[in-house]
């Protein structure tokens, strides 16, 4: 697959959650708008990318997640529910990785749901930014 990652776009992913990956599990339960805040050239052409989870449910703590506006929910066809996208885990992978997934019901088929405004974008992968520093940082290990 010749696709270039999109930092600071919301494409479709197999997340898998940290506490799921800590209890076993090697698959996402289900495909999920996900945030790609990070895509780094490594070893040459090896890309490794980071991807955080997109969810309906509130946050427990306010300070780990960001909402996302329904404008912008509605222009990447997502549902019109609340979500957040949940800064203080990821999951990191090779790119492109055999986990994403068709976005919508796009034609032709992509992953990508479309870019996240600049603000909304910078402020999520800041928040992750803040949580690696804290040493707080969720990483779940996927492809290498």
């Amino acid at each position: 697959m010749s696709l270039e990652p999109k930092v600071g776009w919301l494409l479709s992913y197999s997340y898998l959650w940290a506490d799921e990956h800590l209890r076993g599990a090697e698959e996402g339960i289900k495909n999920r708008p996900c945030a790609l805040v990070a895509a780094t050239r490594r070893d040459g052409d090896r890309i490794v990318a980071i991807v955080v989870p997109v969810t309906h449910s509130p946050p427990a703590d306010p300070a780990t997640a960001i909402e996302i506006p329904a404008v912008t929910k509605a222009r990447l066809g997502l549902d019109a529910e609340r979500s957040w996208i949940v800064c203080n885990e990821a999951n990191v992978f090779a790119w492109p990785g055999p986990d994403l997934r068709a976005a919508g019901r796009q034609t032709p088929p992509s992953v990508w749901y479309g870019p996240l405004p600049p603000k909304l974008a910078t402020a999520a992968r800041e928040k992750l930014r803040e949580f690696a520093k804290a040493g707080r940082l969720r990483q779940v290990p996927r492809t290498k």
